[in-house]
Order: structure tokens, then sequence, then C-alpha cells
């Protein structure tokens, strides 16, 4: 079984108004509901399992009401390495063989991207997708540049983050023992200080995160000219 867990119990409100970004309007459809759709799609993801803020149900039953493949919706914790161990645990008398994470606000991940992770995950412990950095980057220090910093073998990660079920599950507890204040971004810094081999998968430029009104208005022009 390969389950997607999506973890929206975050509040950002960057992008602007009174709702969390993963339930702003998006095509008239929550960001959030565009995002479970996309990975539900998928004819090899078999349920998809997401994790909300307690203050939002309601919010949460709006925009998923109809939808297929959702598993009963569990509250997250404070920070969202809490939230993602948490929903981990969740699905364990699934016993799913896999499970693919990721970002409640990523609507665009194609049906490609999907598959060359769980291709990954027949032969490997973990894998995640990415794009090749492309600008120059620069060391900064009080507004002057001190430097700069190569960019090869560089790539900014995205989502989702594709694991063998059991090997995060355990990469999870792992960190909650041995590294209990150290801010871990993603779940592959999880796997990657468990001692997992984390290999990368292209990603498209498409697969961004909507942070700020800027991606929204960017989202919708996607949506308009599919």
């Amino acid at each position: 079984m390969n389950i997607g867990l999506i973890v929206a119990a975050g509040r950002g409100y960057r992008v602007g108004g009174p709702l969390p970004k993963q339930y702003l309007p998006l095509a008239g459809q929550p960001i959030l509901r565009h995002t479970i759709q996309a990975l539900a799609r998928h004819p090899a993801i078999d349920a998809v399992q997401v994790l909300i803020h307690p203050d939002d149900q309601a919010l949460y039953d709006d925009a998923t009401a109809g939808l297929e493949k959702l598993l009963a919706v569990r509250f997250g914790g404070k920070e969202r390495q809490d939230s993602a161990r948490l929903g981990l645990e969740a699905i364990g008398p699934l016993q799913p063989a896999t499970v693919l994470i990721h970002d409640a606000v990523r609507p665009f991940v194609a049906l490609e991207t999907i598959s060359a992770v769980l291709d990954v995950l027949k032969r490997g412990a973990a894998a995640i997708v990415g794009v090749k950095l492309a600008d120059t980057l620069k060391r900064v220090e009080e507004g002057v540049v001190t430097g700069t910093v190569s960019r090869e073998g560089l790539w900014r990660a995205q989502t989702p983050q594709g694991f063998r079920y059991l090997d995060i599950l355990r990469a999870h507890r792992h960190a909650v023992r041995s590294a209990p204040e150290t801010d871990f971004t993603d779940d592959a810094m999880i796997a990657e200080h468990a001692g997992l081999r984390v290999e990368m998968v292209p990603g498209t430029e498409d697969n961004f995160k909507i942070t700020t009104a800027a991606d929204l208005i960017r989202a919708e022009a996607l949506l308009s000219a599919a």
C-alpha cells in the first residue's frame, strides 16, 4: 500500500486574508482540495492522510467534501515535524509499504513526478523531488556581498518526499530521541540524520509552494492556461 500524507496543520497567513493559506480559494476551490486531488488521482496512491490544525475542522470538511481515497482526518502537532510524525503513527495499522509526504500548498505536482518517486522506492529507502539551482548564489553580511557560493550540486528541495514507511517512521522516532532541539526543515533531513540514503528525483518549476500573493496569482494563471 502506498499512502500520501499531506501536512496541512500550519497557520500560514502570509498570502493575506483571514484564512490559513491552504484554505484560500484557487479557481473557486480551496488550495488543499487541489493538492489532495493531485495525489489521489495517481493510480498507485491507495489512500491520502491529511493532518490539520484542530481549529480547522469545519474548513477541512468543506474543502474535502466528496473526495475519494481520504482517510479519517488527524490533528497535527506544534511543528511540521510533529505533524508528520503523528501522521506516520496514525497510518501504522494500515501497514503501508511506502509513504509520500507532501506540502498542503503544492497543488501542481505532476503524475510523472509521483511515479518517479515511487520507482525509486522499489529499490531504495528514500526519494525526494527537487530542481537544480540556476541562479548565482551570494553570501551577504549586513547588506554587503562577502562571497560567491558555487551552485554545483545544489538543488531546491520540493515535495513529495517518499520513503519506505518503516524507515521514515523509525527515523522520526530517532530524531525525537537523539536531537530534540534540532530544527528539521523537511523529512529528508530527518532521513539523512538517521543515515538513510536519499535519492533526488528531478521535479518541475510548476511544482512550487504557494506562500505569497504573487504565488497565488501565478497558480491562477497556471490553471487558466490548462
